[in-house]
């Protein structure tokens, strides 16, 4: 591991801001966080836990109290991969930054989650563009203490080293899923949608527009309509899609990916707020049903 552990962020350049990757596998500097580092994981953790109950999935909210995340400081590496490693075999490893592709899939099928070492600066507490500490550790992290999305996860990193071995089309298909469920997805509880995707989960104003706001599509769950579907990086999102249990999540990756990768390659992509037809679309509401074409 590297003893001196770099802040990698999104490099400017004239053709504006491009993510930078980094390999490097660190250490947790903990000894060096400052006061405010602290403090800025307190203030997001208390905002974040203030609003989430009724908005995030009881599964999340469970797991992450059972992992013993705390605001009052940043959580050490180490003293969660005692309960985590224990519960489903995960480990937490610290990163510089974001990952090149191949690397990121080879960690996740071998259950190790990369956590981004440091954490956004005061002046950036409300948005940040790339993932930091407070996001990897407390949108994603909390969801691997659940044995059935633990088990998605490794076999999304195994498709993912079997997609980045097919070609570019193949491995795009695949990155779509990942942004609709693990980063942007929404889940049916009997009480109604609940969110469990980590871009929502770590962010105050999707947690509320996800679930709120009147202006997004909110759609059944259906693996190949989201490897069509593009998405924008820099806005909140126009499409989430719903599933129905993270069981539902496991069943959809049981399968070859081969055929549906070729029958892709057929098709136009899909602009990301546009609905079909067939698509399931779930407003608000208690869950009880989906409203026909015409309510939408």
């Amino acid at each position: 591991m590297n003893s001196q552990p770099r802040r990698v962020e999104n490099l400017q350049t004239d053709k504006g801001k491009v993510p930078v990757y980094a390999t490097g596998i660190v250490e947790q500097p903990w000894d060096d966080y400052s006061a405010a580092d602290h403090d800025t994981w307190s203030q997001l953790y208390a905002r974040q836990r203030e609003i989430l109950p009724g908005r995030a999935c009881d599964e999340f909210l469970a797991a992450q109290d059972a992992m013993g995340m705390t605001p009052d400081r940043i959580p050490k590496f180490s003293e969660l991969n005692q309960v985590l490693t224990a519960t489903t075999g995960w480990t937490l490893m610290g990163v510089e930054g974001l990952l090149p592709e191949l690397d990121f899939f080879d960690h996740l099928a071998n259950r190790r989650f990369p956590v981004t070492w440091w954490i956004r600066r005061p002046d950036q507490i409300d948005y940040i563009e790339e993932p930091d500490l407070f996001h990897d550790l407390f949108g994603h992290v909390p969801l691997l203490m659940n044995p059935m999305f633990a088990d998605y996860m490794q076999a999304y990193g195994k498709g993912g080293v079997k997609a980045h071995g097919i070609g570019a089309d193949a491995l795009q298909n695949l990155t779509r899923l990942y942004w609709y469920t693990v980063e942007f997805g929404l889940i049916r509880q009997a009480d109604g949608l609940r969110i469990f995707g980590a871009g929502i989960v770590s962010s105050k104003g999707e947690s509320i527009y996800a679930l709120e706001s009147a202006a997004p599509n909110r759609i059944g769950f259906d693996l190949e309509r989201i490897m069509r579907t593009r998405y924008r990086i820099d806005s909140y999102q126009k499409t989430y899609f719903v599933i129905d249990g993270f069981e539902q999540l496991m069943r959809a990756t049981e399968p070859d990916f081969s055929p549906i990768y070729a029958r892709l390659a057929e098709q136009e992509s899909l602009p990301a707020g546009k609905v079909l037809d067939v698509d399931k679309v779930y407003q608000r509401g208690s869950g009880e049903g989906w409203p026909t074409d015409a309510d939408v």
